[in-house]
């Protein structure tokens, strides 16, 4: 089957000159347009195919890796050195009644272009691009700066995902000191474990690829731009932080569930073992007179019954009071 090229792959295509947009380029104009001093272009695709993607790799010089790398998506969190051109891979993440989404921005940095491919749940940019073209001085300092808002909207969106996943722990953990531990609280904590381990992976990889992007790529991130990715490394390691101590509040959470559910099974065999201490008195003086001895005394006396069934009600109620008395019923 054929793939053809539709216009939802293509979001926007601008061209920028000293920091402020000139205006939308069509792709078969992107070679010319980056031949030009002090201009670059930012294009922005959305679940491109083969064919759109073997154009933008004719117009922009990229690597046959990286594009096919950029076709496969599924990719871990990266950044890769293709010549005079990068290649990153980032995780998106979003929250949607309650279950996290994950998808993929995949970035080709240039010293004159920046093209992002989105795949899955993964937010538009179309913000991220109206907040750079309002800093024009910014901007002008290439699609380095471009990558940074990028970026940085994506930790936005992670720091919003954990305020989600507190929100659900702190429902979790109100259930269990309210003492209504159940099965289904056990599942919801083990559930948002396996949530946090997700998002842990999609977001510790980040801070390596600010590092490397501070130190490295000289002949396409300004030097003035790379600050900023240090900004973006300490926002991402105040979020591990949050992620460890959740996780660490999710095992004690965990131990408490589980240490309730054993005090509570333990009250029961309590009062299970307090009502059979209590039963046994009348089973061992039920138990003495049904022996059918011929010689019992006590079976001509016109007063025994009624002594016999009184000292076992006498007996047991005794036994009841102390067992109250000592929490055990």
């Amino acid at each position: 089957m054929t793939e053809t090229i539709t216009n939802s792959m293509v979001m926007k295509c601008v061209a920028y000159q000293n920091g402020v947009s000139i205006g939308e380029v069509t792709i078969e104009d992107i070679s010319d347009v980056l031949k030009q001093e002090n201009r670059f272009v930012w294009l922005g695709l959305h679940e491109a195919n083969n064919k759109l993607l073997a154009k933008i790799q004719e117009e922009f010089g990229l690597h046959d890796l990286a594009i096919e790398d950029a076709c496969a998506a599924h990719q871990r969190p990266k950044v890769e050195e293709y010549g005079d051109s990068i290649f990153m891979v980032l995780h998106t993440v979003r929250l949607a009644k309650d279950q996290i989404e994950f998808g993929e921005i995949h970035v080709f940095l240039g010293p004159h272009f920046l093209v992002t491919v989105r795949h899955g749940a993964s937010p538009g940019l179309g913000k991220v691009r109206k907040h750079c073209e309002a800093m024009p001085q910014q901007l002008a300092k290439g699609p380095g700066f471009a990558l940074y808002s990028i970026m940085d909207f994506i930790v936005d969106n992670y720091v919003h995902v954990i305020d989600g996943l507190q929100e659900q722990f702190d429902v979790l953990e109100s259930a269990i000191f309210q003492y209504r531990p159940s099965r289904k609280t056990l599942e919801g904590l083990y559930e948002l474990k396996r949530k946090l381990l997700l998002l842990e992976g999609a977001i510790t990889p980040v801070i390596d690829i600010c590092n490397e992007l501070m130190r490295f790529h000289n002949g396409m991130i300004h030097k003035d731009v790379r600050v900023y990715f240090r900004d973006i490394a300490d926002h991402i390691q105040r979020i591990d932080q949050a992620i460890r101590g959740m996780r660490e509040m999710l095992l004690a959470a965990m131990q408490v569930h589980l240490t309730f559910e054993t005090v509570r099974q333990n009250e029961v065999v309590k009062r299970l073992a307090g009502w059979g201490a209590i039963l046994a008195i009348p089973t061992m003086v039920f138990s003495w007179y049904g022996m059918n001895f011929r010689h019992m005394p006590e079976l001509d006396w016109d007063y025994s019954y009624p002594l016999v069934v009184g000292g076992v009600a006498l007996a047991s109620l005794l036994l009841y009071l102390r067992l109250k008395k000592a929490g055990w019923l």
